[in-house]
């Protein structure tokens, strides 16, 4: 019996120490996706939190199907848990729609170049950071299509939005991320 299943059986059965076991084993890779939902740690931390209340409750509904099925199965309900937090911050439609980027965005290296300067000089974790600084809506859409591996149909289904706003916001999110970079860039000359 793998350490999944095993997790799983003492879970569903209430059994001591297993909440323990299952935080230490899970709560840093989540707190990653929470971080690139919510771009702060607090939010992030609340968020995490409310997740592992959803997947206690729900333990009782969860089938392996697969190696790696457990992980992925509590992936999904904290991606959820952090879209429904964004949702409850601000009304969807709304944060979606609105447009941050009134300023012109200056033309950018090849990408060849700027993935070149990434792996060089920036790092993960600023890079994160960078991705943590966006605006809401182009995080959220950035994260699901980027980690997440969803299509806008599936991006627009999950945050009640066009496919062509999807596309819109995924768009706008790489040209800031884009101009964000070129900036880090451009000091780094200096």
């Amino acid at each position: 019996m793998g350490r999944d299943e095993e997790l799983v059986r003492d879970l569903k059965r209430r059994k001591n120490g297993v909440l323990e076991s299952l935080y230490n084993a899970y709560a840093p890779m989540l707190l990653s996706v929470c971080l690139r939902y919510c771009g702060n740690r607090q939010d992030a931390e609340d968020v995490l939190h409310d997740g592992f209340i959803k997947i206690l409750k729900n333990i009782h509904t969860f089938e392996a199907r697969s190696s790696g099925s457990f992980e992925g199965w509590m992936k999904r309900i904290i991606v959820n848990t952090a879209l429904n937090s964004l949702r409850d911050q601000t009304r969807a439609r709304q944060l979606l729609d609105i447009d941050p980027m009134q300023e012109k965005i200056p033309d950018e290296p090849d990408e060849a170049t700027i993935w070149e300067h990434l792996h060089v000089s920036l790092g993960n974790e600023r890079i994160m950071q960078m991705i943590c600084e966006l605006p809401p809506g182009y995080r959220a859409v950035f994260n699901l299509y980027v980690f997440e591996e969803y299509s806008h149909k599936e991006i627009a289904k999950e945050l009640q939005l066009s496919e062509n706003t999807s596309k819109s916001q995924l768009s706008k999110a790489r040209a800031l991320l884009r101009k964000k970079i070129y900036e880090v860039m451009e000091k780094q000359k200096v």
